[in-house]
Order: structure tokens, then sequence, then C-alpha cells
């Protein structure tokens, strides 16, 4: 690692509030694999392996964060709140917030595509950091770092319009985890014209995840993307914490 680089990782670690004690994971989180592609650099790894773990990390410290904070709130509601902290959208503030975008390495095709202000970079490299700070000092302290930046973010309100809209939502976690967009499918419908219920599934990857009734089809939808995000929250769950 030269001398700049090295430099560029310590004022983040500056603004981070934590310092490495193996700089190199810091390193690698912030290692895009279009660099490595470009650079062929058999020695340096991407960002790829540690954004995998940094996901899980996150999921569950956040769910631990919002337990803490609301000890009587139902599973529905964590869910939801758990799930409008960790979009992608919500991530990349977070990326933005400590100006992670300057510190980046990208391809050249990347960083003429304005690779440092994608979303999806943004907030893969978020999770990656996570990670690194987890394989760096493990569970503990990744809390405490994750809840000083999130401090402000875990009492707020949640947006109006995201409290019934599930499917926006679960489009926004399968996109995070590359799981490509939510398939809705009506499958039965039943009661008279003036009184009918419908019921919907949807599907990722293929695979069933939620059934919902409505009275309408886009109702019925929402509540199968309901089913859906509360059967992933459970299927994450880790650990009690008190």
């Amino acid at each position: 690692m030269d001398e700049e680089r090295f430099a560029s990782l310590k004022e983040l670690e500056s603004r981070l509030g934590y310092q490495f004690k193996r700089i190199e994971w810091l390193d690698q989180a912030l290692t895009h694999k279009s660099f490595i592609h470009q650079t062929n650099t058999p020695l340096k790894e991407s960002n790829e392996v540690l954004e995998f773990l940094g996901d899980a990390v996150l999921n569950l410290a956040v769910s631990h964060l919002l337990w803490k904070a609301f000890p009587e709130a139902q599973e529905g509601v964590l869910s939801l709140r758990r799930a409008h902290l960790v979009k992608r959208s919500s991530l990349a503030h977070l990326s933005k917030e400590i100006r992670l975008e300057g510190h980046l390495l990208l391809g050249k095709s990347e960083l003429v595509d304005g690779g440092r202000k994608k979303s999806s970079i943004l907030a893969n490299a978020y999770e990656a950091l996570i990670g690194a700070i987890y394989m760096d000092s493990g569970y503990d302290q990744t809390l405490k770092i994750l809840q000083h930046q999130l401090e402000p973010y875990l009492q707020a309100e949640i947006p109006s319009f995201l409290l019934n809209d599930y499917k926006s939502l679960l489009q926004e976690q399968a996109q995070r985890t590359d799981a490509g967009s939510p398939k809705y499918q009506v499958l039965q419908e039943e009661g008279p014209d003036h009184n009918k219920r419908f019921q919907a599934s949807v599907s990722v990857r293929g695979e069933v995840k939620g059934i919902g009734w409505g009275k309408s089809k886009k109702e019925a939808e929402q509540q199968a993307a309901k089913s859906a995000l509360e059967a992933m929250s459970t299927k994450s769950q880790g650990p009690n914490y008190k």
C-alpha cells in the first residue's frame, strides 16, 4: 500500500472514530471488483465477500438496536423499521455521511460511468465496511459504531408513504441482495362482484415468499409482500440480547 492510499484510509478512520488493527481490511472494503479486473492484481481482493458478511452483521446489529429501542414493539413494526434502515438508499446515505465515496477504488470504466455516485456501489461499500470492522474487532465493536451512526435514525418516524407500502420495501430488499425483482401472481378470487376477495403470492428467484388476501388485487399483493418481509425477518433473526 502506497503512502497516499494509507493517508487516505487514515483520514477515513478519523471520521469513523475507529482505528483498524489491520488497515488492509478497510482497504479491501473499499476496493470494487472493477478495480481488480482492470489492474489484474493477484494479491488484492475486491469487497464482495466483506459485503456478503457485512449484510448479515448489519441485519443482526440493526435488529438488536431496534429491539433495544422499542422493546414493546410488535415484530411487524420492527421488521418495517429495519427494512427502512437497511434499504439501499439508506445505506448509500450513511455512506455519504462519512464521505466513503472519495476513498473507493474503482476501475476506469466505472469511474467514467459515475460509479462514485451510484447508490448500489455506495450501499455495497457500506456493507463491506461493516464486514471489515467485524473481521477486525468482532460484533461488539461493530455494534458500537453502528449505534453511534444510526442513533439519529433509530427513533425517527417511518415516512408515511412507506407505512403500508410493503411492495417497495420488498423491492429494496431484493435489489440489495441482487435477487432480482419480486414477481406477483393473483392465485384466486372469491365472493360476489360487490364484495370480492383476492389472494396473491409473491416470489423471489422463483420461490414463493409470501401469500396475502385483500379486497383488491393491489391490496392482496401488498399483504403478500408484508408476509414475505415478516418471513424473511424471522429467518434472519439472531439471538436475543438484553
